[in-house]
C-alpha cells in the first residue's frame, strides 16, 4: 500500500503492512497501550536499532502520561487492534536515543532511571558525553529520520488495569511518594527491611521521573532532590541492616558529592566503613558529622567505641592468621628438611657400600 501523509502531523508517513480489526479504539488520557515496535535507520540496509520482539517483551505506554517520545501516541492513535504499520518520521526523533536507553536498561534488568545518581538525565548526558551505547551516542549527535514498525496488541481503558507507579501522571506520582514513604517506615520498624527497600525505591523512582522534567538546580528540582535524598538515606538504613555495606557507601557517597552538608549521609557512610574495617574513612566521616552537628557527639562517641572494638577484633584475627601462617610455614620447612635428611642418609649409605 502506498505511503499516505498522516493528517495533522507534519513529517510523518504511514504504510499499513497488515490490517487490523474493528474500529480505531478511543485513545483517551489514561489508556494503556501494549504494542511491539521495531526502530530502523533510513539507510539502504534498514539497520535495526531496537526490536521489542527480539527482546521478547512488548512495550507499554499510557496515553497522556508525558511519555518522552510523544509522537508514538500519535502513531498508535491511528491504528486498529492487530494492525501492523510502518511509519517514516522525519522531525520527531530527536529524543529517541534517550527513550531507547531507558528501554534497553529495562531489558537488561535495570531501572529505566538512574535514580541513585543525583542529577537529572540530561545533566548526566552532558557531563559524561555518552548514553552508554555507541549507536545511540551517534544518533544523539546526528539526529536522523527513522522508521518505526508498530504492531498494536492491546488497548485498555483506565478502569481495566491496575496502575503501577510508571503508569501514573506526575501529580499522581507525587501524591504516591508520602504514602510509599510511610509504608517503608512501617516495614522498617517491623524489621522487614527487604520489603521496606522496595517501597523506598518505588518512591524514589516516582520522584526521579518527575524531576527529569524540571531544570537542574532550580527551586522545583531542588525540592524533589531533597525528597529523593531523604528516601535514599532511609533505603541505606535498610541496607545497613541487610549488611550491604558497600552499596551504602556507594549511595551515600553519591549524595555527599552533590550535597556535602547532609549529616545523615556522613553518619551512615561512617557506620558502613566501620563494618568493613575502613578505620581512617570512618573516623573522617564521624569527624565531619561533629563539624556539621555537634549535638551528635554522644552518638558519634558510641560509633567510635564500636569502631575501636571492631579494629581490636580485626587485629586479633590478623594475629591468629599470621600465627597460623607461621606455624604452617614451620611445619612445611620441617617436613622439607626431614625429606632432605632422609635422602642424604640414603645417598651416603649407598656411597659407603660402593666404597667397601
Amino acid at each position: 500500500m502506498k505511503d499516505a501523509l498522516l493528517l495533522g502531523s507534519e513529517g510523518i508517513k504511514k504504510t499499513i503492512l497488515h490490517g487490523g480489526s474493528g474500529d480505531i479504539p478511543k485513545f483517551v488520557t489514561g489508556v494503556k497501550v501494549t504494542f511491539h515496535f521495531r526502530t530502523q535507520l533510513c539507510d539502504d540496509e534498514r539497520t535495526v536499532i531496537d526490536d521489542s520482539k527480539a527482546v521478547g517483551t512488548p512495550m507499554e505506554i499510557v496515553i497522556g502520561n508525558m511519555f518522552k517520545l510523544d509522537i508514538w501516541e500519535t502513531l498508535l492513535s491511528s491504528m486498529r487492534i492487530g494492525e501492523v504499520a510502518e511509519f517514516w518520521c522525519d522531525i520527531h526523533t530527536g529524543v529517541y536515543p534517550l527513550v531507547s536507553k531507558s528501554m534497553r536498561r529495562i531489558a537488561e534488568g535495570k531501572d529505566p532511571v538512574d535514580w541513585h545518581i543525583h542529577t537529572c538525565g540530561m545533566a548526566n548526558m552532558f557531563a559524561y558525553h555518552s548514553l552508554g551505547y555507541e549507536d545511540l551516542d551517534e544518533l544523539m549527535k546526528e539526529p536522523k529520520p527513522l522508521y518505526f514498525v508498530l504492531e498494536l496488541l492491546k488497548v485498555q481503558q483506565p478502569s481495566e488495569y491496575d496502575r503501577e507507579s510508571w503508569a501514573l501522571s506526575d501529580e499522581e506520582r507525587l501524591k504516591a511518594v508520602p504514602v510509599l514513604h510511610g509504608q517503608g517506615n512501617k516495614l522498617y520498624k517491623q524489621g522487614r527491611y527487604q520489603e521496606a527497600t522496595q517501597k523506598y525505591k518505588e518512591a524514589i523512582i516516582c520522584i526521579k521521573n518527575v524531576q527529569t522534567k524540571e531544570k537542574a538546580w532550580e527551586v522545583p528540582w531542588m525540592k524533589l532532590e531533597k525528597m529523593a535524598n531523604t528516601l535514599t538515606l532511609n533505603y541505606c538504613q535498610c541496607l545497613l541492616r541487610m549488611e550491604e555495606y558497600y552499596e551504602v557507601i556507594e549511595h551515600t557517597t553519591d549524595i555527599i558529592n552533590q550535597h556535602p552538608g547532609i549529616v545523615k549521609a556522613y553518619y551512615l557512610r561512617g557506620k558502613a566503613h566501620v563494618e568493613v574495617w575502613n578505620e581512617a574513612e570512618a573516623r573522617q566521616d564521624f569527624s565531619r558529622v561533629l563539624d556539621l552537628n555537634p549535638g551528635m557527639k554522644k552518638a558519634v562517641k558510641k560509633e567510635l567505641a564500636i569502631l575501636n572494638m571492631r579494629m581490636e577484633e580485626k587485629n586479633e584475627e590478623d594475629k591468629l592468621k599470621y600465627k597460623g601462617i607461621q606455624k604452617s610455614a614451620r611445619s612445611h620447612l620441617a617436613q622439607s628438611l626431614g625429606r632432605k635428611r632422609h635422602l642424604a642418609k640414603l645417598f651416603y649409605s649407598k656411597t659407603e657400600k660402593l666404597w667397601l
